[in-house]
């Protein structure tokens, strides 16, 4: 990243849009948050429970919503969405610095990779056969792209991500350091007492728009691609098995599992430590709360949790003997209410 030398307000509504009450010839030259910005930062407001560290805030200016505006008398910016604008502020005043053009002397690339004049090639990657790289591209230090893989325009991929034959990625990509895309998929078959692989042959197909976190993994399908859609973000240490399918939009947080042949729509979001069977389908607009463990499709939208709170070790062991003893309750309770119901058949 590097700094930005500084941005007037007025200058970030006319590119971004709200309603600016103060001096629009104030120079903010970071961002930061309430309790930490200095007298040349920008800081923001996304949540109301927060409003009583505005008054003591250091900082130049404030971006905030329309309910916050009276809540301090320094320059603010008003808008909808405080978080989504930070967000543009902060891209804009943190860009990131882009190596030059070029391979570096240490890379292999095969003669038959076609790779696009202003593309960044780093030291020790290694392009394979008919591999394509499209316009902008950036592929960091000891990147592995397999023969005949695509990646598209103005996609970065941090050092040591490996990118399997044949998988595509789609246009402005971001793929963070130990991302793996394209390796096989667990398909075993039982024989005789034994585990027979079952080849893996279908692709990874990743859309335009997505973000791959570290030490993620995308596996190719067994016979048909896996599919990731447009503007699907994914968290570090996820595991996206054989043939799934993730709708556009999507976000999924780190340390979740999902099993093979499963489906999640668009506009998803799903906590961390999430788990999914295989073979299901969740709808679009869902969202699944941390740590749940999805058994069977989701078909109305909404927002769904299974899991338990941590408590106590002796309160968590009482907890699971009455669980142990619910299906004899239930058996009790059953019988008790056939009696009632037998004593008020009788007639009076």
């Amino acid at each position: 990243m590097i700094q930005n030398i500084g941005i007037k307000l007025g200058e970030l509504v006319r590119d971004f849009g709200g309603e600016l009450i103060g001096d629009a010839e104030v120079v903010i030259s970071g961002i930061s948050t309430l309790s930490a910005a200095g007298p040349n930062e920008i800081t923001f407001l996304t949540n109301s429970k927060y409003r009583s560290q505005l008054p003591s805030s250091r900082a130049a200016a404030v971006i905030l919503a329309p309910q916050d505006q009276d809540a301090t008398g320094i320059p603010r910016i008003v808008t909808r969405n405080p978080y989504a604008y930070m967000a543009k502020v902060s891209g804009l005043l943190h860009p990131l610095n882009r190596p030059s053009p070029g391979c570096h002397v240490s890379a292999v690339v095969d003669t038959t990779a076609q790779i696009a004049p202003d593309a960044v090639i780093g030291p020790h990657a290694v392009i394979a056969a008919h591999v394509v790289v499209g316009a902008g591209v950036v592929i960091g230090a000891g990147c592995l792209i397999g023969a005949g893989a695509e990646i598209g325009a103005d996609t970065w991929l941090y050092p040591g991500v490996s990118i399997y034959a044949g998988c595509q990625l789609g246009r402005r990509g971001i793929y963070h350091s130990g991302v793996v895309i394209g390796a096989d998929g667990f398909g075993l078959a039982p024989e005789d007492g034994r585990w027979l692989k079952i080849p893996q042959v279908g692709r990874v197909i990743i859309g335009d728009d997505v973000e791959i976190g570290a030490n993620t993994t995308v596996d190719r399908g067994a016979l048909e691609d896996t599919i990731i859609e447009d503007g699907v973000k994914l968290d570090n240490q996820i595991q996206i098995a054989h043939n799934v399918r993730i709708g556009a939009h999507t976000v999924i947080a780190a340390c979740t599992g999902i099993a093979g042949s499963t489906v999640i729509g668009k506009h998803c979001i799903i906590g961390g430590a999430a788990m999914f069977v295989g073979h299901i389908h969740v709808t679009d607009g869902v969202t699944i709360s941390g740590g749940s463990l999805v058994s069977k499709s989701i078909e109305t939208p909404g927002t769904y949790t299974a899991m338990w709170a941590a408590a106590p070790h002796r309160e968590w062991l009482k907890t699971v003997a009455q669980l142990r003893r619910l299906d004899s309750l239930t058996q009790r309770v059953r019988e008790l209410e056939e009696k009632i119901q037998a004593i008020e058949r009788k007639p009076a």
